[in-house]
Formats: C-alpha cells, sequence, structure tokens
C-alpha cells in the first residue's frame, strides 16, 4: 500500500483539511525546513527525512533517483535507509543520487541480521552499494521480540558488530529500531545504554494501543538519545481522518528530533516539506484533542505492524502489513 492510499468507505475530508490544504499551496522552499540537534550526537538535522522503504512503489530506480535529489535540493539533509529494502536496491538508489553530496548529509543505514558475522556482511555490502566508507548512523533493524532481543545480546550477536563498526569509523553512531512491542524497545534500552539512537513509530493514535509514545519516549528523552519517528500518517490510513499538516504537526510536537517519511512521489515529498515549513507546535489541548479524535481507530487493524493482543481486526479489511 502506498502512503497516501486510504481505504474506502470512511469520512470525508473536513473543512480544517481544506484549510490546512491551502495552507500547504505555497511553493516549498530550499532551506526552510527547521532543524534539530539529534540528542548528544551534535549533528543538525531537518526535522524530517527521506525514508526509503517504499522506492519499489517509484515505479524505477530512475524515479526513486529523482526523488532523492529532489530531496536533497529542499534542504533534507537526513536520509534513511535499510539494507533489505528493496533487496539492496534502494541504498544502490542512494549511491548514484548521492554522489555530488554525500559529505553534506546525515545517512542513516540498518541490518535486520542478528550475529555479529552476519551482520558485518551486511555493513560492508551497504557501504559498497551507497558508495561510501562510512555511515553516520547504522542501527540494530526492527526488532520485533525478545527472541531476538537474546540474539543481539549473546556472544557473537549482533550487538558485538556494531560496537565494533562505531570502534573502526564505519559508523558515527549505532542505534535500533523496530515498531512491534513498546516492551522490546524498553528490554533494548535496559540491557545497554551506549546506544546513541532510536527509531519508534509514533503519530495521533498511538498513544491508544501498545504505546510507544507513552511507554519508551520519556526514557529516550531522559537518556538524551537521538530521537527518529516512523509511520506519522499511519502508512496512509490517517489521511482519511486527518491532515498531513495534523499528522505531522502531532509528531514534531513530540520531544523527538527528526522523522522519516516514506515519500514515493515528489509532489509527496514537496507536501511534507510544505507541512515541515509551516510547522508550528500544538499546544497540549490541541494535541489531546487530536488524540481523542484517534482514539475510535486504535488497534491493531490500524497499525498492523504492532503485536497484535486482540482476536479480531477491525479496520475495514485492513491488509497484510508488508513492511517499509
Amino acid at each position: 500500500m502506498k502512503r497516501r492510499t486510504v481505504l474506502g468507505g470512511m469520512l470525508g475530508a473536513t473543512l480544517a483539511h481544506a484549510t490546512a490544504r491551502r495552507l500547504l499551496a505555497a511553493p516549498a522552499r530550499a532551506g526552510a525546513i527547521p532543524r534539530r540537534t539529534f540528542g548528544q550526537t551534535g549533528a543538525s538535522l531537518t526535522v524530517i527525512g527521506l525514508a526509503s522503504g517504499r522506492f519499489q512503489q517509484t515505479g524505477s530506480e530512475e524515479a526513486a533517483v529523482a526523488l532523492t535529489q529532489r530531496a536533497h535540493e529542499l534542504g533534507i539533509n537526513y536520509f534513511d535507509t535499510a539494507r533489505l529494502y528493496w533487496n539492496g536496491r534502494s541504498e544502490q538508489v542512494f549511491g548514484r543520487a548521492m554522489r555530488g553530496f554525500r559529505r553534506e548529509i546525515f545517512l542513516t543505514s540498518k541490518s535486520a541480521r542478528r550475529s555479529r558475522r552476519e551482520a558485518a556482511a551486511d555493513l560492508d555490502a551497504s557501504l559498497q552499494a551507497l558508495q561510501t566508507d562510512y555511515l553516520d548512523l547504522w542501527q540494530v533493524h526492527q526488532v520485533a521480540n525478545l527472541e531476538e532481543v537474546e540474539q543481539i545480546f549473546a556472544p557473537g550477536g549482533a550487538l558485538e558488530a556494531f560496537v565494533a563498526a562505531k570502534q573502526a569509523g564505519k559508523c558515527r553512531f549505532i542505534g535500533f529500531t523496530g515498531h512491534t512491542d513498546p516492551e522490546v524497545h524498553l528490554e533494548m534500552l535496559k540491557r545497554y545504554d551506549r546506544w546513541d539512537t532510536i527509531l519508534m513509530p509514533l503519530h495521533v493514535a498511538d498513544p491508544h494501543y501498545l504505546s510507544f509514545e507513552k511507554q519508551v519516549l520519556p526514557l529516550a528523552v531522559k537518556r538524551g538519545m537521538g530521537i527518529q519517528g516512523m509511520k506519522n500518517f499511519g502508512n496512509g490510513k490517517l489521511l482519511a481522518e486527518f491532515s498531513v499538516q495534523e499528522c505531522l504537526g502531532y509528531v514534531l510536537s513530540l520531544p523527538l528530533h527528526c522523522t522519516a517519511l516514506g515519500c514515493t512521489a515528489v509532489k509527496q515529498l514537496e507536501e511534507d516539506v510544505r507541512a515541515a515549513e509551516s510547522f508550528q507546535p500544538f499546544s497540549s489541548r490541541e494535541m489531546l484533542a487530536l488524540n481523542q479524535r484517534a482514539e475510535r481507530l486504535k488497534g491493531p487493524g490500524l497499525e498492523n505492524w504492532k503485536r497484535n493482543t486482540e482476536k479480531r481486526v477491525g479496520y475495514r479489511a485492513q491488509p497484510r502489513y508488508e513492511g517499509g
């Protein structure tokens, strides 16, 4: 499912949404995206970044290269990819697109391998595909359950590869990602206190079901980590009820530093950039009102990337989660 595709049979756009669209009608301007310091890393990142997890939906590698180059033209300096995205082709796209500006941006990739040997091999393959000799951030990818946590921290586990890579200068910082269960994130934080960064799903409906915002975000803030968001639009489904500006404004009003946006077309990218440029933090009252509007959407039918604690999925035939 493309990010902007939403399920039929839901409420139409409200007057508030139409107003937001008018506010977003102005052209995006290079260099106007707000920046925040990425935790204790010292890096200054644009509050939105281009994520490559859905590049296969752009239609071709050439289209994905053009999308990446347009993101740079608009001032984005935070770019997110992973070894498994598009079977490695997403990294190849970034490598092709970034030949002229690699040193100007903050580049992240990830490995879902759980042993030291396999993770280290992933890193070497990532560096080759990305045509670079280092990553700004390398992340343990999509940790989903406690069994995987055990594998990562076991002797010969993936953590050893990440620590060694940072020591060798193959990456500047290390972190981890996941979107299945906040308890797994908490266990990763419990096991190791030297993670530089964390990536988690954050959006307007998250507080109502297995909430990363409530359970994980406060600890990450306390530790001074670089905090990244994802799933801002609920894989597009939240856009049936909320505007782009509402979804993105909610996330950027949280105490995070940047959020990854899975664009598949230049128009999507430019819309997101305009929303970031016009961002004004929501008040606590406005945040609560948005949460209340989202409450009826809560559960695994909307967030089918999370662990399902219910016996039924009731969000109008939501398809199986495909990743990204």
